[in-house]
């Protein structure tokens, strides 16, 4: 998962960042990853390469998107690198970037060359070569609205679109998530409304083709909460 390194408190937009906060790439390591719901750090339990479900949610990014063969795509916060994995498995030319050394040490042999550690959103590794697509499944949450600002901001001359799936809550003050398990991630910094996340995008430049509560292959287990994801396509 992509995180922040900076506290920042500003006003710009309407928007208010909720700094200072003390997170660490450190945080997202072995217990994080294997035992976080019962260390009570995040949802993750023995966290491993599910195919069935990863290589479902890979095509169904790949049709619904759409995105073709000869495109490139980026998966930001791509933790172990099971997506990569599964995106190139279906002869899509995948990468993935995250924060976890934990979790890069563990990504599959057979995608380790495509996946890479990063010191966060400032490190000039992260774009030295620009993608036809950004996907961030459950990723833009743990960042705070500083770092989420500068990822928009250096990623506009390097990336052509973005898919961004992230949960929402019901109001901009209580700090809660709709689907209530997404509240026992420690790392989670931004829990917000679609409309907050809308007007953050177009503040930076990016232009919101599309939204949905609902994205076929994309974390289906929790529509039991109609609005509690947002599914993003920006260009």
């Amino acid at each position: 998962m992509i995180m922040q390194y900076r506290a920042v408190f500003y006003i710009k937009n309407n928007m208010t960042t909720e700094q200072p906060d003390n997170k660490t790439p450190e945080q997202y390591n072995e217990t994080y990853f294997e035992s976080g719901l019962v260390a009570g750090v995040s949802g993750y339990m023995n966290f491993g390469w599910l195919p069935e479900m990863t290589i479902r949610m890979a095509h169904k990014f790949i049709t619904g998107l759409p995105i073709s063969r000869q495109e490139t795509v980026l998966d930001f916060g791509c933790a172990k690198g099971f997506l990569v994995k599964a995106l190139r498995l279906l002869d899509i030319k995948a990468h993935g970037a995250d924060v976890s050394e934990y979790a890069i040490k563990h990504v599959p042999s057979e995608v380790k060359e495509y996946c890479h550690l990063i010191s966060g959103c400032a490190d000039e590794r992260l774009f030295e070569r620009s993608y036809d697509w950004l996907l961030a499944k459950d990723v833009f949450e743990h960042l705070n609205e500083a770092d989420m600002r500068l990822l928009l901001r250096r990623s506009r001359p390097h990336v052509k679109k973005m898919f961004a799936a992230i949960p929402l809550a019901a109001d901009n003050e209580s700090g809660k998530y709709i689907v209530p398990a997404y509240d026992l991630d420690v790392t989670h910094s931004i829990a917000k409304t679609k409309d907050w996340w809308a007007d953050l995008f177009k503040s930076e430049g990016w232009n919101v083709e599309s939204f949905n509560h609902n994205f076929d292959g994309c974390k289906e287990n929790w529509r039991k909460w109609e609005e509690g994801n947002g599914f993003f396509i920006v260009s």
